[in-house]
């Protein structure tokens, strides 16, 4: 961790205690849980005797500027365990207690054995590893914000009480704050929940459960856009589309591990006939079934399936946001079974080009590559790895890939999968923070585990070396990030409303429905506005829409034979006829032109 932002956790952990002294000022009979720092701000999570409003964050920031001004210092201090469990117990303070009792399991808190530190700024005594600014005066009065009250199970288990986690942000200056403020105003706006009702793309119901979308015609009509987007690119470079069951006997994932791996992310088994089976979390087994389907020859492989069936994953209910974390989605996911490590380097150069010039046609800059690998030595993830070199081995093939596409990663340890090593996609989000879009991996371990083979030149039975990949990640997931990205402006090529044809009056509609017919009929999607409202709110109406193109009409244009073209960037554009528009339209398309 770099110096600066070593600091600025140490100011944010230390703002969130100003808040925890601040709740304990409005309500004494608080329990407190936990309040770390987080990548944009901080939190504390509180037990309290009432439902905080949106009013009382106004009411806990001017008590939590007297905490600034009375320049309480920061006072650490170590005691036993036991002094420490008694002290807390005293207190009333059931979570404090609770986490020491469990300090075994949380070695963040211990400095040794049988010891704690805790952290004294005025009255209030917090359990806390530290380390805080020398006092609260430290921490610039015009540079904190509350930003929100959200619940939170305690330790993150729906089966736990639900506490009231208030956010909040602090920076050293107050024109970082308002930097950051203005950034989360314009995320908001970008929100694709919130556009998403806006633009009618898709609904989430209660009645049809947490986080399980339902896809209205606009949203569906963008989604099929980029599945036949990436249909067409995979077809270029000879891959396979497979339809797969959406769920599948136990004895499947025993054997691919995602019993043992992945289970917890896994739905309950469903029975049937007296026998258990699993939603499908991943396409693999799957393709693994596939390909053991026949018996392959070394002239088969490269073998590239690819798999746009929905997949289904127990997401916990507090994690869940719109499209970016859903239960059910699908992915852009295909599986490469090569002949070999020199041919899975051909398919992961191969794969690497594939995602630039997606991510060149979709406009999207400023993301990177993380090399995840394994950590030999956390024996819950990685404990079965017994041949280390295979994975070194891997690791260096991904590495030379990576050169040779002129790509630059980073290395983060512990991320790899349970089977190989990866390469993530990496971007920002609109709220500034780090997202996974995509992914390839390597898979060290499925051939063995399906005894998957083929016959080499030599009438040797071999075993093929797997590379999973998702170009988009899920469907749902990049629907999400190209909404946000474009604020709900889709390039006239993804648009799901193309075109919309504004008639002046009454007496115009009919010339109005012609030039829609005609649009139609060259696979355009037009529609018409035939409300009763002015052109000017009409044409408000379709920019609030973010449709591309707005095409006035009145005795002018009907007499002409043409329309008033306002392009959604470049605002009016004059008069045409709609053989002329269509030409410009189609130039447009067919460039996959952003403006």
């Amino acid at each position: 961790m770099s110096d600066k932002k070593n600091k600025l956790d140490i100011l944010r952990h230390s703002t969130s205690h100003v808040l925890a002294m601040a709740v304990l000022e409005m309500f004494p009979e608080t329990k407190f849980a936990i309040g770390p720092s987080i990548e944009d701000g901080f939190y504390y999570d509180f037990d309290l005797p009432r439902t905080l409003i949106p009013e009382d964050l106004s009411l806990l920031e001017e008590k939590m500027r007297a905490i600034i001004k009375a320049n309480y210092s920061f006072e650490k201090s170590e005691i036993s365990t036991e002094k420490a469990l008694a002290l807390f117990e005293k207190a009333d303070q059931p979570y404090k207690v609770e986490i020491i009792k469990d300090l075994g399991k949380e070695p963040p808190l211990l400095n040794s054995s049988s010891s704690v530190s805790l952290y004294k700024s005025g009255s209030f005594v917090d359990l806390c590893s530290g380390p805080h600014l020398d006092s609260t005066g430290e921490i610039n009065p015009r540079a904190f914000k509350l930003l929100s009250i959200a619940g939170a199970y305690w330790r993150g288990d729906e089966k736990n009480k639900m506490l009231q986690r208030v956010y909040g942000t602090v920076f050293p200056e107050e024109e970082g704050l308002l930097d950051f403020l203005k950034m989360k105003e314009e995320a908001e706006k970008r929100d694709h929940r919130k556009l998403a009702k806006e633009l009618e793309l898709f609904m989430i119901s209660e009645e049809v459960g947490k986080g399980l979308p339902l896809w209205l015609p606009k949203g569906a009509y963008v989604r099929k856009k980029l599945e036949d987007y990436m249909y067409a690119e995979e077809q270029k470079r000879g891959y396979g589309f497979v339809y797969t069951p959406v769920l599948a006997h136990e004895e499947l994932y025993k054997r691919s591990g995602h019993l043992a791996h992945y289970h917890e992310d896994m739905y309950n088994p469903i029975d049937i006939e007296g026998e258990k089976y699993y939603l499908k979390p991943m396409n693999c087994p799957h393709h693994h079934m596939i390909f053991k389907n026949k018996t392959m020859s070394y002239r088969d492989l490269p073998l590239r399936l690819s798999d746009f069936s929905p997949i289904h994953r127990f997401e916990r209910s507090g994690v869940l946001t719109g499209l970016i974390r859903a239960r059910c989605f699908s992915q852009n996911d295909a599986h490469i079974y090569c002949a070999g490590i020199k041919q899975l380097k051909e398919e992961f150069l191969s794969v690497m080009e594939l995602f630039r010039q997606v991510y060149k046609d979709f406009d999207i800059s400023g993301y990177w590559f993380r090399l995840s690998l394994p950590d030999f030595n956390d024996p819950e993830k990685y404990g079965d790895i017994k041949d280390k070199e295979i994975w070194e081995e891997a690791t260096r093939l991904i590495k030379e890939a990576m050169s040779e596409a002129e790509m630059e990663y980073k290395e983060v340890i512990g991320e790899a999968a349970f089977y190989g090593p990866k390469i993530d996609v990496q971007i920002r989000n609109v709220h500034g923070k780090e997202d996974t879009i995509a992914t390839a991996q390597v898979d060290l371990y499925s051939s063995k585990r399906f005894n998957l083979g083929f016959i080499d030149k030599d009438g040797q039975e071999k075993r093929p070396v797997i590379l999973h990949r998702a170009i988009m990640g899920s469907f749902d997931r990049f629907f999400a990030f190209l909404v946000e990205k474009y604020a709900g402006a889709f390039p006239l090529w993804l648009a799901p409303t193309q075109i919309r044809i504004l008639p002046i009056g009454e007496n115009h509609l009919d010339y109005a429905r012609k030039v829609q017919q005609e649009l139609k009929d060259n696979g355009w999607q037009a529609e018409v506005d035939d409300s009763n409202e002015t052109v000017g709110k009409k044409i408000r109406a379709g920019e609030m829409q973010k449709i591309p193109y707005l095409l006035i009409v009145g005795d002018k244009e009907v007499e002409a034979g043409q329309v008033a073209v306002r392009q959604r960037q470049q605002g009016d554009l004059g008069t045409m006829d709609a053989k002329e528009l269509m030409k410009k339209m189609d130039k447009e398309v067919k460039g996959k032109t952003i403006f």
